[in-house]
């Protein structure tokens, strides 16, 4: 600070409206962070998502700091209200947005992104009001003491700072520890307490204090009761979402976990989407796994990529000459449940508790370029690439590593989404792997889960199809193996521009593709 008066000391209200300054700046990107992350979650998990909701909210405060030239008498009473609005209204803004799309019919996605815009719109003016509030009244309280260019500095300084904390926390501690519901009932109830500061602090000069003190304390109420009820409030919206009972719903560092058992078999969700059902799982994994390992003959050193609930690694047991398996998988949360939920474990056939394999959490990119082994067979079962994030596993600097981790004659396998919704989409993957001079084999196969699904096949030699496949097979067989390279007309290769991390062009092709179906 620099004061003009000259004891240069800070009052304890001058302290506590610049540290409302923190928590306001903390409270209003947590609102935003929270909308782009449910927007994701809700709507598919897509860098439009995010972009749309922050240039929405952005906008939004912007027209409420210009609005705030309208507030000119009773400063503190309508900064007051303005926090309780705040506090109540972003911090129910995650409950309502879950509630809203579980209680909406299926198919009624315009209905639910108005209420979410309408949403975001309302709290990003609320808090837009809130700092040229906060500076407004500085200035006539402690007028003294302030210049123009000392003031804003002071406010911008612990603004940018609140922003700063909540940045770094929000991925790290709010969202594994809390859940969404819950982050933003927990910052609601700081707006709150902020409304609760201006009330005590400027008590002699507000008017109409019982009236506002019977707000604050019903906002706090609302938000305790909404606090402690957080856990039922989602668990009754993925009950309505899901729609058969849940073994298990669990939010790892990474992803919303969801395990569902009914008539339609037990299902696993990640952020919502479906990764496989027990009914039809065999046929997925057969396609991704055996075209590769039975084609290379007699594999030892095999690597699998994602596939942390141990289905591709089953399939990759059926092999007597596989000598040791490498699993990495980002998410521990993964792999623990799947080798110790009894149910899990038995789909999987406990390949996750083989001696042959040997289980790593990390980030795969990370992992390939700190690793020099190389494999006979690398089987890839990353999610769809659906932001950029997962889109950096699909780039040519990937498949380079990929590359050069292949023993001679060695193969890799993609699960590469499906070539009939996301046509282009399929046939970038398949020019990215031949943009750094692997040879593909595409094919595909039918999963009624997921309909029509893609895998491509690549390696520095041709495929040639197998002389044998592992006994037990349900799906896969010598004769119609060939049938699954066979492309029909509305499936067939189309042109397309190769996936780089410079230009991330499949994630841009494959929103424009699926946001058709939803």
């Amino acid at each position: 600070m620099s004061p003009t008066s000259t004891t240069g000391r800070i009052s304890l209200p001058e302290l506590l409206l610049l540290a409302s300054v923190f928590v306001i700046a903390a409270c209003g990107l947590v609102y935003e962070l929270t909308a782009g992350a449910l927007a994701s979650y809700l709507l598919g998990d897509s860098v439009l998502q995010f972009s749309t909701i922050i240039g929405s909210y952005l906008f939004a405060m912007g027209l409420g700091s210009w609005l705030s030239r309208y507030l000119k008498r009773q400063l503190v009473a309508q900064f007051l209200k303005i926090e309780l609005l705040v506090g109540v209204i972003g911090g129910l803004m995650p409950a309502a947005l879950f509630m809203a799309h579980s209680l909406l019919p299926p198919g009624q996605v315009a209905a639910f992104r108005v209420l979410l815009y309408g949403l975001v719109l309302l709290v990003g003016a609320l808090v837009g009001l809130e700092i040229p509030l906060v500076m407004r009244i500085l200035k006539k309280q402690f007028s003294e003491r302030y210049e123009l260019g000392d003031l804003v500095s002071q406010v911008l300084t612990f603004d940018y700072l609140g922003a700063l904390v909540v940045a770094l926390a929000f991925p790290l501690l709010l969202v594994p520890h809390l859940g969404l519901v819950r982050t933003g009932l927990f910052f609601g109830l700081l707006n709150v307490l902020v409304a609760i500061w201006a009330l005590w602090l400027f008590r002699a000069q507000l008017r109409a204090w019982r009236g506002h003190a019977v707000a604050c304390a019903a906002s706090l109420g609302l938000l305790l009761v909404a606090m402690a009820g957080a856990d039922r409030l989602t668990s009754w919206a993925e009950d309505r979402f899901y729609g058969e009972h849940m073994l298990v719903r669990e939010s790892s560092d990474y992803q919303r976990v969801v395990i569902t058992q009914g008539n339609a078999g037990t299902r696993l969700f990640l952020n919502g989407n479906l990764q496989f059902n027990s009914k039809d799982e065999y046929r997925y994994h057969e396609a991704l796994v055996h075209p590769a390992m039975a084609g290379h003959g007699a594999p030892k050193k095999v690597l699998v990529l994602g596939g942390g609930d141990g289905m591709a690694v089953r399939e990759i047991l059926r092999y007597p000459s596989v000598q040791c398996i490498t699993l990495v998988e980002l998410d521990p949360h993964m792999t623990r449940l799947f080798s110790t939920l009894p149910l899990l474990r038995q789909l999987n056939g406990d390949a996750l508790l083989s001696p042959k394999l040997s289980i790593v959490n990390a980030d795969a990119f990370g992992w390939l370029e700190q690793h020099p082994e190389h494999f006979d067979v690398i089987v890839i079962d990353f999610p769809d690439p659906s932001n950029f994030a997962l889109g950096k596993l699909y780039t040519t600097s990937f498949y380079q590593l990929i590359d050069q981790h292949l023993a001679a004659g060695g193969y890799t396998v993609v699960q590469t989404t499906s070539p009939l919704i996301a046509r282009r989409s399929y046939w970038t993957v398949v020019s990215t792997l031949e943009a750094v001079g692997l040879t593909t084999t595409p094919y595909h196969a039918h999963v009624p889960s997921f309909g029509e699904w893609g895998f491509v096949l690549a390696g520095r030699r041709p495929w040639a199809p197998p002389r044998a496949l592992p006994a037990g097979l349900k799906f896969l067989d010598l004769e119609g193996l060939p049938v699954l390279m066979n492309f029909p007309p509305d499936m067939a290769r189309v042109r397309t521009e190769v996936n780089r991390l410079s230009n991330q062009q499949l994630v841009h092709e494959f929103e424009a593709e699926w946001g058709k179906v939803h």
